[in-house]
């Protein structure tokens, strides 16, 4: 047998939460000596907390149901052999209103490869009849004026998804490939009598994969033309996620080398080009202000605040409803909606679609699916630039708060250093904060509220925004840990020592810190703990406002009041005092009176004295 310090080492748990699935029997055959759990040397990690054996049960699949595309961005086989959701109507939405280039800005995983192939194969000349995919699709009922553009045009698909590297030389070579492939993909202007030999040697040196980063920059535009003459038929110029090589150069330091790049690879395509029907582009970001689109006047960007095309990237309530239908789980609907719900695209509200069929297809277990499939740079590069007063907001989002941000959708990681309020406008981008409430300003930048979409982002704020402001990393999270689970035993000597070891190992800066500095990062080790507790900061209370007050979710647990003072210089015996004082002002001002309304039972009253790295904390029942 051994003890639940041992497992929780080998399964990479906290030693309470050990302890919690030995009390709820989610752990066979655990045994309690003298009031010590021992569990067998052969027990299983639960994979699935609310399963009581302790053994994971997947949900059945319902006799003859498709599977669901997860990883899958290839139109026709996503359709053929997978439960498709249907967004073909984008196609019709984008005929009625024909802008000459279309920028789709949506954070990744909301399915913009696989509507940009749907795109292409909609719109492509091909020697097979791509109808097929479509007769039982939405858009074929539209009728005639939109069935007629169907296989009617040459099409460029390049998709830069992949284009991860550590240098420029790297990310050349490989857009180098790419444009290769997607030549190759058109070798029928090598024998057509409409294209110039001069063409045609450009059009070798690329297949050879000779081409020089000048012959790169001008590839989209050459294509364009040769494929114009070719099908006396001007081309549709797809590109998706366009910006991902250029976040790379922004991370990697080669950020000027890829943005001199872009903007001549673009300037071809896009500015001018007569030889070109639609443009389609995808991205997380805009951007705008490094003039990659400069002079293109007819660019139509749609982004998660405009209200056009906003149902087509994610899953729309109706969408998700009739998926659970289909296999068989509408009684999980509350709880996928409370995980992966909540994003608002325009005023339409939407899930994520990675999340939702990732969840179904597991066999419903909720866990933070999203936040999994990259290293989130946009969080580790914002972070970095963020500022008391929006670690402080950051940390009241994580309580569920609502805070005001104005938003910019022009906003690049450059404007970073000069404006790290901007740090709002990346995160609502990239899919970790949603807009309830938004009002236009002048300039065309939103003053919005912006919260959390749902229980996934919160985790992901927990894992990687606390890492980043606590620095965590630095010290192992054993040590936040430490500082929950201390709370949560009402052990504030150990609570003390915890938050010692914390301030000694981290940066050294906390000998000048104000009071609202040690309010935030006392605020964010114990949002560790947020399942237990309902966290509440700076509300009005009896006669005063609260630092910080812990509401427990469950009655067996104490409420918890903390007021926090600092002072630089102080010497162990004026902490002492200090502590004291912060511990006398929570009866004096009746800090605990809205506690007691509500009916609690026990309340710990934790007085709590900072001066430079030093710590003390003095109790009460």
């Amino acid at each position: 047998m051994k003890s639940c310090k041992q497992i929780a080492a080998e399964w990479g748990i906290s030693e309470r939460t050990v302890n919690d699935l030995c009390k709820k029997g989610k752990i066979q055959g655990v045994e309690k000596r003298k009031g010590v759990w021992q569990i067998p040397e052969t027990a299983e990690k639960p994979v699935d907390g609310r399963i009581t054996s302790g053994k994971y049960m997947k949900r059945k699949t319902i006799e003859g149901t498709k599977s669901l595309p997860i990883g899958i961005s290839d139109y026709v086989r996503a359709q053929s052999e997978y439960y498709y959701v249907d967004k073909t109507m984008l196609i019709k939405e984008f005929l009625d209103q024909k802008p000459l280039v279309s920028l789709f800005t949506r954070p990744r995983r909301f399915g913009k490869t696989l509507n940009m192939d749907m795109l292409r194969v909609f719109f492509e000349i091909s020697d097979e009849d791509t109808s097929i995919y479509f007769r039982d699709k939405a858009i074929w009922k539209c009728g005639e004026d939109y069935t007629k553009h169907q296989g009617k045009y040459p099409v460029i698909f390049l998709t830069f998804k992949d284009v991860k590297y550590h240098s420029w030389e790297a990310t050349l070579d490989k857009i180098r490939g790419l444009m290769q492939a997607e030549f190759g993909r058109h070798l029928e202007l090598m024998d057509s009598k409409k294209i110039a030999e001069y063409e045609k040697e450009y059009f070798t040196r690329i297949i050879a994969g000779s081409a020089t980063e000048v012959d790169l920059t001008s590839a989209l535009e050459r294509l364009s033309k040769m494929l114009a003459e070719h099908y006396e038929k001007a081309p549709i110029i797809i590109i998706d996620e366009y910006d991902t090589p250029i976040q790379e150069g922004y991370a990697k330091d080669f950020y000027d080398e890829i943005i001199g790049f872009m903007r001549n690879f673009f300037s071809g395509a896009f500015k001018d080009n007569r030889y070109l029907s639609y443009g389609f582009l995808t991205g997380i970001l805009r951007i705008a202000q490094e003039s990659i689109f400069s002079g293109l006047n007819n660019l139509n960007v749609n982004s998660v605040m405009d209200e056009e095309y906003d149902s087509f990237f994610g899953f729309t309530y109706s969408e998700v409803h009739k998926m659970l239908e289909y296999y068989g789980v509408t009684d999980k609907e509350d709880e996928l909606k409370d995980w992966y719900d909540g994003y608002l695209f325009g005023s339409t509200e939407i899930y994520n679609p990675w999340s939702v069929i990732n969840y179904i297809s597991r066999g419903c277990i909720p866990r933070a699916y999203w936040v999994n499939t990259g290293r989130n740079e946009v969080l580790e590069d914002v972070l970095k630039a963020a500022t008391e007063d929006i670690t402080e907001r950051l940390y009241a989002l994580l309580q569920g708060e609502r805070v005001i941000a104005r938003i910019d959708q022009n906003v690049v990681y450059r404007a970073l250093s000069e404006d790290p309020a901007n740090i709002y406008s990346l995160l609502l981008v990239a899919g970790y904060l949603k807009t309830p409430a938004k009002e236009l300003q002048a300039d065309g930048a939103y003053l919005c509220e912006v919260s959390i979409p749902n229980r996934e982002i919160a985790a992901v704020y927990k894992s990687e925004i606390l890492s980043h402001l606590l620095q965590i990393g630095a010290i192992t999270r054993t040590t936040a840990n430490k500082i929950a689970e201390s709370l949560y035993a009402n052990d504030f000597k150990k609570l003390q020592q915890a938050i010692t070891e914390y301030m000694d190992k981290s940066i050294s800066f906390y000998d000048s810190s104000a009071e609202g500095f040690y309010h935030g990062l006392v605020l964010g080790l114990i949002a560790l703990m947020d399942n237990q507790y309902k966290i509440k900061s700076n509300r009005e209370s009896g006669d005063g406002r609260y630092d910080i007050c812990l509401i427990p979710r469950d009655r067996k647990h104490p409420g918890i009041i903390m007021e926090l003072k600092s002072e630089s210089q102080l010497n162990e015996e004026e902490l002492r005092a200090l502590s004291a004082k912060a511990l006398n002002q929570i009866s004096e001002k009746r800090y605990d009176a809205e506690m007691r309304s509500d009916g609690e039972g026990k309340i710990l009253k934790l007085g709590i004295a900072f001066s430079g790295k030093h710590v003390k904390i003095k109790a009460e029942w």
